[in-house]
Parts: C-alpha cells; structure tokens; sequence
C-alpha cells in the first residue's frame, strides 16, 4: 500500500504552475496521480504526444481551449480528458490559481517540466 501526503512529494514546477507528483513511475501503478497548480492569468499551450491526461478541477476557475477555438469551462467538479493527445490551451482564470487533480497513463518518471513556446504546443517527453 503507498500512502503519502503532499508535504512528503516532490513539488515540479512545470512551467506555469506547480506539480506535486503522488505517483510515478517507480511506484509501478501504470499511472501517475498530481495535485497540479496552474497560476491565476495565465494561458498555457500544451500536448501530450506520448501518454494521455485527464484533469479534474478542485478549485478556482478558468478553460480548456481547443486550437480551433472551442471552449470549455472549468470549476470545481468538472473533470476533462485528452483522450485523442488533443493539442490544447490551458487558461486559469485571472484572481485565483487553478487546482487540477491531473492523472496521466502511461506514468510520469518525475521530473518532466513544459518547454512553453508561444509559436508551439509544449510537451512533456516521456521515456517509453
């Protein structure tokens, strides 16, 4: 069994945020579960070429963009999934931080950060 708290894991700022990282790779669950911070104000372009990604929003406020313009809202109790390693913007909203609870399959190693380029979408490049 794997118990910890997030004082016990390792906090990754991840370019536009903070990523504290309860499972890894190394825990061998397949999977890896975040408590992910994303700063109030800002717009974040991001995809995941090589593993998928579902967030749930626990607190403040902001959306999901497509690159075609179609947006989403998200607020506390609103899950998204990346389920097609959707290219997309992450935008919190401008007072408050946006808190995701992040899951990403296959699992992270741990110390992945965004690359963020405003003429590109940022990844993470995770090891087979």
């Amino acid at each position: 069994m794997i118990v910890r708290s997030r004082s016990e894991v390792a906090c990754v700022d991840w370019g536009n945020g903070l990523s504290y990282r309860f499972l890894l790779r190394p825990d061998n669950m397949g999977f890896t579960v975040a408590h992910t911070t994303v700063r109030a104000g800002t717009k974040s372009r991001l995809q995941y070429r090589r593993h998928l990604e579902a967030c749930y929003c626990i607190a403040g406020s902001g959306e999901v963009q497509t690159p075609d313009g179609s947006a989403f809202a998200l607020r506390p109790g609103v899950l998204y999934a990346l389920d097609q390693h959707d290219a997309h913007f992450l935008i919190a909203g401008p007072t408050q931080d946006l808190e995701l609870i992040s899951i990403f399959s296959p699992a992270l190693r741990g110390d992945e950060r965004h690359n963020l380029d405003p003429d590109g979408f940022s990844h993470y490049e995770c090891a087979p």
